[in-house]
């Protein structure tokens, strides 16, 4: 088994420029770009050349979480108003999800019920990860039919399969602990979607400007924003192409700084600042700091 260097993904609020090309004819969604295809295959040839580690039992998945994200709520009034939902925490998930998970909020240390076994698609363990097909007409597959079981017919869910199947790769793009080999095959499953074009300029919360995959459904684009020279993925948000209740949507100009938010449009949602594997010799965390020599990567344990 081996572990992906992590991918940052995320964000906070900011509004960056449309894409460009013509809209397909109502009803019918073109396959994805010439553009985005050469976009993700060089990703996935750049996630493939990760170098690997090996994993065992007793490690853990540590990741860390900055950000927020945004939530409508109907006020006294009626009136739909958006809210910030503080995302920020770290937590520490079992390779094999043996054991309880521990997350750690607000400076708070709390141990999940139960234990996560494999997980699923929407909160993965890192063995579940790597078990999935690396065949991306295959992964593809598997994802559509998921998302199909827990969000399809008679759910609430108002996406289409294509934007479910493409926000769920996202998804798993940004849990930050994805082997190699899987996160090759999920940018080359994500380049079978239709509906899949580029942003050529785009901006994420940090002001960084690269270059975007992105999907619109619904007059909601999700972009995946990659820095142009190292295809390393920065962040991920939501930017409104229409207006609806969320907000207004974004202007035709580059964004401004975050610092700036009454002229920022956009959905937050929270950075995975940092990654790695920790070692537990027997156990769950204890209040320590560990190396793991064999994984060649420091996890701080909650102390």
């Amino acid at each position: 088994m081996a572990l992906g260097t992590a991918v940052a993904a995320a964000a906070s609020v900011a509004v960056l420029s449309l894409g460009s090309g013509s809209p397909a004819a109502p009803g019918k969604v073109p396959p994805a770009s010439a553009a985005s295809v050469q976009l993700l295959e060089r990703a996935a040839l750049a996630a493939a050349a990760t170098s690997q580690t090996k994993v065992c039992t007793g490690h853990y998945t540590y990741i860390k979480m900055v950000g927020h994200t945004s939530v409508l709520s109907e006020t006294k009034t009626g009136e739909m108003a958006l809210l910030r939902q503080d995302e920020g925490m770290e937590q520490w998930t079992a390779v094999d999800g043996s054991a309880q998970t521990l997350q750690r909020r607000n400076g708070s240390d709390a141990v999940l019920p139960g234990t996560p076994g494999q997980g699923n698609l929407n909160s993965p363990t890192y063995n579940l990860l790597d078990g999935l097909p690396t065949d991306p007409e295959a992964l593809l597959k598997h994802i559509s039919d998921d998302a199909e079981e827990n969000h399809g017919a008679g759910s609430e869910a108002t996406t289409g399969p294509h934007q479910r199947a493409f926000v769920t790769i996202g998804d798993l793009l940004r849990t930050g602990g994805t082997p190699p080999d899987t996160t090759a095959a999920l940018y080359r499953a994500a380049a079978l979607i239709p509906g899949v074009d580029i942003v050529p300029d785009a901006v994420d919360a940090a002001v960084r400007h690269g270059v975007a995959v992105a999907r619109t459904h619904d007059g909601e684009r999700i972009e995946w924003i990659f820095d142009e020279s190292t295809v390393r993925l920065l962040d991920e948000r939501t930017v409104l192409v229409e207006d609806n209740a969320w907000g207004k949507a974004a202007p035709l100009s580059p964004p401004l700084p975050s610092s700036t938010p009454e002229l920022s449009t956009g959905l937050g949602r929270p950075t995975i600042k940092r990654t790695a594997l920790v070692q537990v010799r027997s156990g769950h965390p204890e209040r320590r700091s560990v190396f793991c020599p064999d994984v060649g990567s420091s996890g701080i344990v909650p102390g």
